[in-house]
């Protein structure tokens, strides 16, 4: 006999306090208020032959994108594997997803969601899970379309909607659909305040609309939701110095940076991409940053472990370890990481893996381009990272944060390596948001006088 869950997804489990704690947990996935660990221990306590709960910490720690996590999450997926004979054929289907998952097979996983989306739209954790592995590939469409699908089967009342309507928010800013994104953003917040991922995607629009002041004032309007407790917290810190970089307020950026991206504030490599990833636009505007990314570096964890392999597990985080490198000043030590990357790209059991491809079309060009830059060679390195443009979003992240790739892009022409790129690529930024004291910054360091010129 098959259960049901909140929603009426069936699951195998009779105990009712295994669901119960199998539900929490799924909540604090989705607003990342604390870690749902606790919970699926709990879960796997009142029934220990339900293999979803083991499932569901194999498939929470492959989403850090920890290659050390990946032994751990992997002896779950085997506990769950041996009791796959009582599951439903919906938490078989999950399986299967983070079985592909654990292969690096992240666009199969998420077809593989997609199926099982179909058939149960209101299953929050196939949302979930898929909207985190679509922007882990850059797949803006699966970001926007997935929820766009489901959110018609749900009940408005539901705990959960909230946080499945943010998804979609932040699909629609993704797919450049700015007005309908804030109004799911907030829409979702009106509905459940602490909803991080509504509080983010609101942010996002902001960003990329250049309301950088407004932008600063609405997370501090909701930071009571998300500073304390939340996993999201670091992110959206990110968020925060990113519209005071906007405003090249340096010194605020900087104060952020000391408190919220750095230290014991750094758990995961995700919150450690995110500091890189702002040390390194300081890098770009001439800021020492060299310290603090000698000290990014010491707590971060680039070696194998059991034979999974660092370099070259994800190329979008492979990227950003190399940035930490040249900002702390270490050519050799990124070389050396570069080249393990390319290595690993040309391995041909690695071939069916998503980041196979991420890493040869995107991440090895973009870190051979900022090796080239930091030798010197600005003609070179726009050489090489000019063409991954158009192919950026194939490696993952974010609108804003693949920005980093512009301004580097941006610091190369203005340093000699192509006076009238720059300028083309100031005329981009020009029509797609107000002209910004960042923006004036690279107007000038290419030599226009004209700053404010339409």
């Amino acid at each position: 006999m098959a259960y049901q869950d909140p929603r009426g997804n069936p699951c195998a489990s009779a105990s009712t306090a295994a669901r119960e704690a199998a539900e929490r947990a799924l909540w604090r996935m989705m607003s990342f208020y604390d870690v749902p660990l606790a919970d699926l221990d709990a879960a796997s306590a009142a029934d220990p032959g339900w293999a979803l709960p083991h499932l569901m910490k194999a498939g929470f720690l492959l989403s850090l994108t920890e290659p050390a996590l990946v032994p751990e999450a992997a002896g779950h997926l085997a506990k769950a594997q041996a009791l796959a004979e009582h599951a439903t054929p919906r938490e078989r289907a999950h399986l299967e997803a983070v079985q592909q998952v654990l292969e690096g097979r992240w666009g199969a996983a998420c077809l593989t969601w997609d199926q099982l989306l179909v058939e149960h739209p209101r299953d929050a954790l196939a949302l979930q899970w898929a909207q985190l592995w679509d922007f882990y590939r850059g797949d803006a469409a699966g970001l926007r379309g997935r929820p766009a699908r489901a959110l018609p089967e749900w009940d408005e009342a539901d705990p959960l909607y909230a946080h499945v309507l943010a998804l979609y928010a932040f699909g629609l800013e993704e797919c450049n659909l700015q007005p309908q994104a804030e109004e799911a953003g907030r829409r979702a917040l009106s509905i459940e305040p602490r909803s991080p991922w509504a509080v983010h995607a609101v942010a996002h629009v902001m960003e990329m609309q250049g309301r950088f002041e407004e932008g600063g004032v609405w997370l501090r309007q909701h930071q009571g939701s998300w500073a304390e407790g939340n996993g999201f917290a670091g992110h959206l810190w990110w968020h925060k110095a990113l519209f005071r970089l906007e405003a090249l307020d340096v010194t605020g950026v900087l104060r952020l940076v000391d408190s919220h991206l750095s230290g014991d504030a750094l758990q995961i490599t995700l919150q450690r991409v995110d500091a890189a990833a702002m040390l390194w636009r300081l890098h770009l505007l001439g800021e020492d940053v060299s310290a603090r990314c000698a000290a990014l570096l010491d707590g971060w964890d680039l070696t194998d472990h059991d034979g999974v392999r660092a370099a070259g597990y994800y190329a979008f985080n492979d990227v950003h370890a190399v940035l930490a490198m040249l900002g702390a000043g270490d050519l050799h030590r990124a070389e050396a990481w570069v080249a393990r990357c390319a290595e690993r790209a040309m391995q041909p059991e690695d071939a069916r893996r998503s980041n196979h491809q991420m890493a040869r079309e995107v991440g090895l060009p973009l870190m051979r381009g900022v090796l080239a830059w930091q030798r010197g060679a600005a003609a070179a390195a726009c050489e090489q990272i000019y063409p991954v443009r158009t192919l950026a979003q194939r490696f993952g992240g974010s609108h804003a944060q693949r920005d980093l790739i512009d301004l580097t892009l941006l610091a190369a022409a203005a340093g000699g390596g192509h006076r009238a790129l720059g300028r083309a690529l100031v005329n981009e930024r020009r029509m797609a948001k107000p002209v910004t004291p960042l923006t004036r910054h690279w107007l000038e360091s290419l030599g226009d006088s004209e700053g404010e010129r339409a």
